[in-house]
């Protein structure tokens, strides 16, 4: 259980309205008690809705114990969250999976999370953002990625890197490297990336991407500065301006800034480790107009004490706003550092904070 409540259930407004919706997002942040039965809950509790005058909250269950209430026998409040416990067997089968060398077929990855077939990779996929396979993987780019560089031969560091023959790996290189194990090794040269600039309430965003998808979203005051950024990023590959093929794309991007609530759903090429894309994609289901400590998204990964890996990753993501990492802040709630600066992380938080409201 945590001690203190994230800024998004800090009122008791905010509280009120997450028990309203049974929200268990909220499960952990805060616990309410009703007066009428002397019982406390979580917010994501299933039992009837109590009257608003009946209800009060507190921060811990051990502080709704003092307060002389009992906890509920149907959500077990003083206990781990279910959120926790799911978060725990999902570490444990992607311990697995990175101390394999073949991925553990489905039942043996369930069986050592205690869950179902079908229950685990459901919950697998919604934790992690990919499912045991694409861990898999990811898991095994990252191996070849630093094979390539270390090794004197391809094939020599992809049979380091643990594929049991050359073709099978030669199939899926597009997908484990998003370019050849050659064109890896020259740092990306051969590669064309495209990119646009645009203006846009923060001063300028620059969209860039590549035949798979958009591979870099960057905001600043400079266009030049941006574009200059961007070739320093991929120095080997080749770079050019090309504003109609990313006009929808800027649109979309502006128009998001503008009003929060606009979604994002743009075609991305993501190259990062498989713990990049975990944090990344932890980072994309914190809502708008919420936000979440670094502790807790390494306790949503389920890598508790990597921290400081979860800021770093932060540090270096590549998609302003697509990936929120501006909705990340430091334990105490006060805004801690973002790559494109913490005035605009400021107004991003309040601009979204108002629409929320």
């Amino acid at each position: 259980m945590k001690h203190s409540a994230p800024s998004a259930y800090r009122s008791a407004a905010q509280r009120w309205q997450a028990l309203v919706a049974r929200d268990t997002r909220a499960d952990g942040s805060f616990v309410y008690a009703v007066a009428s039965t002397g019982i406390y809950c979580r917010p994501g509790c299933p039992s009837r809705l109590a009257k608003r005058e009946n209800v009060a909250f507190h921060d811990t269950p051990a502080e709704a114990e003092n307060a002389g209430f009992r906890a509920c026998q149907r959500c077990h409040p003083a206990s781990s969250s279910r959120d926790e416990r799911h978060a725990q067997a999902i570490a444990k089968a992607c311990r697995l999976i990175e101390g394999s060398e073949e991925t553990p077929d489905l039942d043996q990855l369930a069986q050592a999370a205690d869950l179902s077939r079908f229950h685990f990779h459901r919950l697998f996929k919604k934790i992690v953002g990919l499912t045991p396979r694409q861990y898999s993987a990811a898991q095994r780019a990252q191996r070849v990625r630093s094979q390539l560089r270390a090794r004197p031969s391809v094939t020599e560091a992809i049979y380091e890197a643990g594929f049991s023959s050359s073709s099978r790996f030669y199939e899926r290189s597009q997908e484990t490297l998003g370019m050849t194990p050659s064109e890896f090794r020259k740092g990306g040269k051969g590669v064309a990336i495209s990119y646009s600039i645009a203006p846009c309430p923060l001063g300028h965003v620059l969209v860039a991407g590549t035949e798979r998808g958009i591979c870099a979203v960057t905001l600043g005051g400079d266009p030049e500065a941006l574009a200059a950024e961007l070739h320093a990023s991929f120095p080997q590959a080749t770079i050019e301006r090309e504003d109609r093929a990313f006009r929808e794309a800027v649109q979309t991007l502006v128009g998001h800034l503008r009003d929060p609530a606009q979604p994002l759903d743009l075609p991305l090429d993501i190259q990062g480790t498989a713990f990049q894309q975990q944090v990344w994609q932890a980072l994309r289901l914190i809502p708008a107009g919420q936000t979440a400590s670094y502790t807790e998204i390494a306790q949503r990964i389920g890598r508790p004490s990597a921290v400081r890996a979860v800021a770093r990753a932060c540090a270096t993501n590549p998609f302003a706003l697509v990936v929120p990492c501006h909705r990340v802040i430091g334990v105490t709630g006060k805004l801690s550092g973002y790559r494109w600066g913490l005035e605009r992380k400021q107004k991003l938080l309040e601009k979204e904070a108002r629409v929320a409201a």
